[in-house]
């Protein structure tokens, strides 16, 4: 048993002052539970991430901070994105915590969920993954387009928990072995599953969110989706090469039906099908070409090794 555990809790923010307030109430709530249980250390903290916000975010955090040494705070010097804003506050955990449980600041995340990490974590496991239980609450477009983002992650080769994002709990060991990973890119529900060690799954039915908009729409998500296959997958690649040999095998057929209307004397016929095929392979050429552009655009910024985001202020 690993029990009193201490805990942080982290939570990017990225303009969540219209939510800060009552997930605030919220997770205070639940921690002094935990503390009074015995669950967690009375040391345990709540770390906000500020992402760069463009609203009163961060004077909010501070504020709670004053009146709540329950809570503290990060700010990185600019927009770093979430992946990298909950970087940051695990790297930072990882100085003070046993464990760190990460949850988005909307409470979709069913704060309840953190029992049964505590209690997978009692049972040996380093890792836990929070995993939807449904999508009931999903509109039709939303499960669909969601489901099929970590379908098409596994076809293409990304090892993935299905329908987990970044609500987990990792212990210190795990943090360690999180840190080794250097890549400027940052996919974490790729990285994670290659840390290895117990992991588990605990399963809560995610909530609507409270207030404010969503900072996931769908341009979002293709855009992770494609950040995510190209650090962790060449299947693309592969699918290039093996459409050239295909496209290869092809230009030949129509070398050989061009070379028999022409011993026919009919040149006009089939015109129509070679000039579409000319299309055909121009628009294969051009998403190939922006393919390889994204790993192209990947290894160039890998070697440039910028930082992953700079702390303007920290106040734990």
């Amino acid at each position: 048993m690993k029990n009193e555990a201490l805990l942080y809790l982290i939570i990017p923010c990225y303009n969540e002052e219209e939510v800060l307030e009552i997930t605030t109430n919220a997770l205070n709530q639940k921690m002094k539970k935990l503390i009074k249980d015995k669950k967690i250390s009375k040391n345990s903290k709540i770390l906000y991430i500020d992402d760069g916000s463009k609203d009163n975010t961060w004077n909010l955090i501070t504020k709670i901070h004053e009146n709540n040494k329950l809570f503290g705070g990060i700010k990185l010097s600019r927009n770093r994105g979430h992946q990298n804003a909950l970087l940051a506050g695990l790297m930072t955990a990882k100085k003070y915590a046993d464990i760190t449980i990460s949850m988005d600041a909307d409470l979709q995340d069913d704060i309840d969920v953190i029992d049964k990490m505590l209690e997978e974590y009692n049972a040996g496991a380093e890792i836990v993954y929070g995993v939807r239980s449904s999508r009931q609450k999903d509109t039709f477009f939303k499960k669909i387009t969601a489901e099929g983002f970590y379908k098409f992650m596994h076809l293409m080769g990304v090892e993935v928990v299905f329908n987990h994002a970044d609500c987990r709990l990792m212990s210190k060991i795990a943090l360690e072995g999180l840190e080794q990973f250097d890549e400027v890119n940052l996919f974490l529900r790729g990285i994670v599953p290659q840390i290895g060690y117990k992991t588990a799954i605990a399963y809560y039915e995610r909530n609507e969110r409270i207030a404010g908009e969503s900072k996931y729409p769908l341009k979002k998500m293709l855009k992770f989706a494609i950040e995510g296959i190209t650090s962790f997958s060449v299947v693309p690649l592969r699918i290039i090469t093996s459409t050239g040999f295909i496209m290869a095998l092809f230009s030949f057929i129509i070398l050989i039906y061009t070379l028999i209307v022409k011993l026919v004397g009919n040149a006009v016929s089939g015109w129509t099908f070679i000039v579409t095929s000319i299309w055909l392979v121009a628009g294969i050429q051009m998403i190939s070409l922006g393919i390889i552009g994204e790993y192209i655009g990947k290894v160039y910024g890998e070697t440039k090794r910028r930082p992953k985001y700079i702390i303007e202020k920290e106040i734990i």
